[in-house]
């Protein structure tokens, strides 16, 4: 009977039900838009750095959190030195990293000693060399997001670059160029901002890293320390700030439901004196507040599990090498949890009144 006169309520005003619905959504939009983004800008980062097929990475002795790649704190002559004096080092390569608009970097590399590194780039359009000191190499998500072909010329840090190639993206850069021009534009030449050291076996990493330590003063990580500092919850500041947005989240969906459901009861004032003088206990009268408040905190979310498929095609659509948003159904349950907490308090003091409500009184309402 409960179930029968929840539905029949929602179904009795359908505009104030799908405006509750919407207004709920929006919150758990917002959420899982949020975790969506952070998760994807992590696990691109995450995939790119292992794409470089790496064991160590080395930085400056500056360097600590996930952020700090851009410096050029390295002098250049390590690549060598590593490569031909650290006992276990079988290739060493430097780059240097310049910072466009976080989270885009544009990469410097040596491109032959890269291909001897990795592998090389997976190639989509274009070609596989840069020949001139001005060409570039960017990967197919930054090229979608700024409509770049092949052969167009694009302005960055102040200097016209040719479009000579679009990557596969997943391997250390959305935006690749030559080393020592990259090094001359930010002043400085003969300076990396980190090198990468693939050993003869990873097991020998601890072995290496104590070497460099004892021998220079640089920063020196293994790649999967380095893999984790890309992880969202390693973040400074992300975790937090979800948390912020999961309490915005609980007061929209109580201040939406208290609203909603407190308009309810002044419109239902006769209908809840008749289930009171029909014998309707105040738990009861109360359960059915509840229950409709309940309704519309699930429908909410799912309304807004998928607003945040929309909000997804968007991002990837408009902005897929800035914000890498990916779908995250684990959320989904957590997304749910704090719309209904929201809406189940949203809907207490409506529910509570409706209960105290004198079925004489509510009987004579006009």
């Amino acid at each position: 009977m409960t179930a029968k006169l929840v539905l029949e309520n929602i179904k009795h005003k359908p505009m104030r039900s799908l405006l509750s619905f919407l207004l709920i959504g929006v919150p758990v939009t917002l959420i899982l838009t949020l975790v969506g983004v952070a998760r994807g800008m992590s696990e691109g980062s995450q995939q790119r750095a292992r794409g470089v097929t790496a064991d160590i990475m080395v930085r400056g002795s500056n360097a600590g959190n996930t952020f700090s790649f851009g410096s050029a704190a390295v002098p250049q002559k390590y690549v060598g030195y590593f490569q031909t004096e650290v006992p276990h080092v079988k290739m060493a390569m430097g780059v240097i990293n310049h910072a466009l608009d976080l989270p885009l970097f544009m990469t410097g590399i040596d491109q032959e000693q890269f291909n001897r590194f990795t592998g090389g780039f997976h190639y989509l359009a274009g070609q596989r060399v840069l020949r001139e000191p001005y060409d570039m190499l960017v990967d197919e998500l930054y090229a979608k997001q700024k409509k770049i072909q092949v052969g167009q010329t694009v302005r960055m840090i102040n200097q016209d670059w040719r479009v000579a190639g679009i990557i596969q993206s997943g391997k250390l850069a959305r935006i690749a160029v030559q080393l020592s021009v990259l090094q001359h534009l930010d002043s400085a030449d003969g300076m990396v901002s980190q090198i990468y050291l693939k050993l003869d076996d990873p097991a020998n990493s601890d072995a290496v890293i104590q070497y460099i330590e004892e021998h220079t003063s640089l920063k020196v990580n293994t790649m999967d320390e380095i893999v984790a500092m890309y992880d969202v919850n390693n973040i400074q500041g992300v975790t937090e700030f979800l948390y912020v947005v999961m309490g915005i989240g609980v007061i929209v969906g109580f201040a939406v439901v208290c609203l909603s459901m407190y308009m309810a009861v002044l419109q239902r004032t006769r209908e809840i004196g008749i289930l009171k003088s029909l014998g309707g206990s105040n738990g009861f009268i109360l359960r059915i507040i509840l229950a409709e408040a309940v309704v519309l905190g699930l429908g909410g979310t799912v309304l807004g599990i998928l607003m945040s498929y929309g909000a997804c095609w968007l991002i990837r659509t408009f902005v897929p090498a800035s914000l890498p948003m990916i779908i995250v159904p684990s959320w989904w349950p957590i997304a749910g949890a704090v719309t209904l907490v929201g809406a189940v308090l949203g809907a207490l003091y409506p529910g509570l009144s409706a209960a105290r409500h004198d079925p004489i009184e509510a009987l004579a309402y006009e």
